[in-house]
């Protein structure tokens, strides 16, 4: 949410056998990106195990149906996960290059939202499953009256700021948000890169540490720590500290990308319903801050904490400071969180229980699409008119419109229209609690 315009310093964009005769995928390794990749299944009652050695071309221990139905989802699995460790490298090369080479902005802009808008949403299906499978609920999701606050929350917090800038000292307010800041970007920057490290260097399987703990005034905790998530902290905090000290736009890039990741596979809409309410609500929110007033711009460019990617425009000289555009973060996740919706949409249309399953992902994709087109006018308009433009103005038609229109076309827009994860989980719930009784009338 916010501006993408700018000043003479700074432009601002703030804005086959059937499946059951196999079990589930329980790893994969190694690395999709090396030579050889096999995956092994073992059947739960048997000590069968069913090898592919998808390089030299055979199969072991199942039948030629099974081992191409095996083979897809292994296929399916590898790319996944190479696209989304392709879309980690991408972001961590833009970031180090833009340091000694000037990339043209549009360039990075664009490229980085739309990785970490795909790394985001795949991650928020990769934990939908897994709670799924747990049993957990999942309690962040949003309800139709918090999407109708939601702008209205989000102009009482600008506003709020808006005032702290102007009454006390700047310099003050920042140091108060920013320690603030520097700890929760160290928790989400070892959220968001934790999963890559796992793959990198355990194999997707790292050792785990549990705990059950008592959590004064919360109640019973179970803490769970990996090797990869501990040792993503200890560098997670190694940057937060360098943030603090220096505030260098690399540093405020990386915290800034792994916020928006956790946005985006933490918070969930709920429904369709809700996330095209959030989206209209904010479209007119956008407009009025960045038309109406100053507070976006003047909030965008003093509030010194990891709510904007920075990109270099002009590289400083020894008369001129370095002149920067940035993103707001909000332009990426509230987009973000939709488009994670709809391929979580596509996987309730399939009936896609796990994330190793493969499955046509048309809404997904299309509206991932039509994020970057959005961008892509956004910047256009910013540098044709060399005016402050909300970003939401064009993201949100372009998200909410194809979809609809994707909807229409494939005919499917009334259960698109009735999609509700809250009824997904409950019948998931009723569908365990079924088995679970015929489980026991067998074992009666």
């Amino acid at each position: 949410m916010g501006t993408l315009g700018g000043s003479h310093d700074t432009r601002h964009w703030s804005k086959p056998v059937s499946p059951a005769s196999l079990p589930a995928v329980p790893s994969l390794s190694p690395l999709p990106s090396t030579p050889s990749l096999q995956c092994h299944y073992a059947a739960p009652e048997s000590t069968t195990t069913w090898q592919f050695d998808f390089d030299a071309a055979t199969t072991r221990g199942v039948t030629s149906d099974s081992a191409r139905y095996s083979t897809g989802i292994c296929d399916s699995v590898a790319m996944i996960d190479s696209v989304q460790s392709g879309c980690y490298v991408v972001l961590l090369t833009l970031m180090l290059a833009s340091n000694f080479v000037l990339i043209p902005v549009p360039v990075q802009l664009i490229t980085s939202a739309a990785a970490i808008v795909y790394i985001g949403s795949t991650l928020s299906l990769k934990l939908k499953h897994a709670r799924e499978a747990s049993g957990e609920k999942n309690e962040e999701v949003m309800k139709a009256e918090d999407a109708y606050m939601f702008p209205l929350l989000g102009s009482g917090v600008l506003l709020g700021l808006y005032i702290l800038f102007k009454v006390f000292d700047k310099d003050l307010v920042n140091l108060l948000l920013t320690s603030y800041f520097a700890l929760i970007g160290a928790y989400s920057l070892t959220e968001a890169f934790s999963p890559l490290l796992s793959r990198v260097l355990f194999q997707g399987s790292p050792r785990v540490f549990t705990r059950n703990l008592k959590v004064p005034f919360y109640g019973a905790y179970k803490l769970e720590l990996s090797t990869a998530w501990m040792l993503t902290f200890v560098f997670a905090a190694a940057f937060a500290a360098a943030w603090f000290q220096t505030k260098h736009y690399l540093l405020n890039n990386i915290f800034g990308i792994s916020l928006s990741i956790k946005g985006i596979e933490s918070l969930s809409l709920g429904s369709f319903k809700v996330g095209a309410i959030l989206l209209c609500g904010l479209f007119f929110y956008d407009i009025f801050w960045v038309f109406g007033t100053d507070v976006m711009v003047t909030v965008a460019t003093s509030f010194d904490a990891p709510i904007k990617l920075i990109f270099p425009r002009e590289f400083a000289t020894e008369t001129e400071k370095q002149k920067n555009s940035i993103l707001g973060l909000g332009d990426i996740v509230i987009p973000g969180i939709f488009v994670a919706l709809l391929l979580r949409y596509d996987a309730h249309r399939a009936n896609v229980t796990s994330s190793e399953q493969s499955f046509p992902k048309p809404f997904f994709h299309v509206n991932l699409l039509f994020y970057v087109l959005g961008l892509v006018a956004t910047v256009a308009v910013m540098f044709i008119f060399n005016a402050a433009q909300p970003a939401l103005l064009y993201l949100v038609p372009a998200c909410l419109g194809s979809a609809l229109v994707t909807a229409l076309v494939r005919g499917e827009f009334k259960e698109l229209l009735a999609y509700s994860e809250e009824e997904d989980e409950e019948e998931d719930s009723d569908k365990d609690d079924k088995k679970e009784d015929e489980e026991d009338k067998k074992s009666k």
